[in-house]
């Protein structure tokens, strides 16, 4: 079933009209980051390369973006700071080679990275 225009205004309205896994500005791109997305897929967890342990995957409604991840020096690549955001960074695959050219260019254009609250 098709989500109505007002629960997808909502939704876009909730995260700041950014995808809440690598932050890229919905304008850009799509609602629903189709790269971000198609790796979460349905994964709950994944392995944190500095431990080898599993651990959760970042969830945007029960936890904050800043509190499992920081913007590299040059910005381009998003940086876990915890087991579960370096186990989301792998898993959802964030630093993508793609993602970072795109990201590289939105620095260039001054978009980006966006400042996080």
């Amino acid at each position: 079933m098709p989500l109505s225009e007002n629960v997808k205004q909502r939704v876009r309205q909730r995260a700041g009209n950014r995808c809440e896994y690598c932050l890229c500005h919905q304008d850009y791109v799509m609602l629903a980051c189709e790269f971000c997305n198609q790796y979460k897929w349905t994964k709950i967890d994944g392995i944190d390369p500095q431990s080898g342990q599993w651990a959760p995957l970042f969830n945007p409604r029960r936890q904050s973006w800043a509190e499992h991840f920081s913007w590299s020096k040059n910005g381009a690549e998003i940086v876990g700071l915890t087991a579960t955001g370096r186990a989301t960074v792998i898993a959802l695959r964030l630093n993508n080679a793609l993602a970072i050219t795109v990201r590289q260019n939105w620095i260039k254009a001054g978009w980006h990275p966006p400042i996080i609250e």
